[in-house]
């Protein structure tokens, strides 16, 4: 089903356009040139957040926050091999990805930290990133209650994520 599910979707638009007597080329056409011109208004924002992520993680800078949280994480049974992935999370989804990866080659995807990182990772969202996108092309300027809020969120998701796992494991 789900094979024929997109062609079918672009059926009906076009025989809902057709039905309307609506110019689809056109409208196509229009909508094509508004895609392009987000784009061009997300890019520079786009560029600048990728360099950010690739600063902050060759800094170390990652590194030292996950060891200077590492005796507070411990205490509430977080693996200090995951606090770089819950700081760098909110920042760049590619990036955790492939701390996701290391760990599960480290420890094995059947282990305690493997299945911890894969639901925080599931569970939140690159919210710097997010508000760097979508708020630079809207043309916002002010983030700052959004800001608090998606991190606050990504905070609870994560916190979510070590009760849900060692209540399932």
């Amino acid at each position: 089903m789900a094979v024929w599910l997109i062609p079918v979707i672009i059926a009906f638009v076009i025989a809902a356009g057709v039905y309307r007597k609506v110019n689809i080329y056109e409208t196509l056409t229009d909508g094509a040139k508004e895609g392009l011109h987000t784009w061009i208004a997300i890019v520079p924002h786009l560029v600048i957040m990728m360099a950010a992520v690739a600063v902050f993680r060759a800094s170390g800078a990652a590194a030292w926050l996950a060891s200077l949280f590492a005796p507070v994480t411990s205490l509430f049974g977080i693996p200090s091999e995951v606090v770089p992935l819950a700081i760098i999370r909110p920042i760049s989804g590619s990036a955790t990805l492939a701390m996701l990866d290391q760990i599960m080659r480290e420890f094995g995807a059947d282990s305690y930290i493997a299945k911890l990182a894969a639901v925080m990772q599931g569970s939140t969202d690159t919210t710097l990133y997010v508000l760097a996108i979508y708020f630079g092309a809207a043309g916002i300027k002010k983030t700052g209650d959004a800001l608090k809020i998606g991190l606050l969120a990504d905070a609870a998701a994560f916190i979510s994520a070590v009760f849900a796992v060692t209540w399932l494991l």
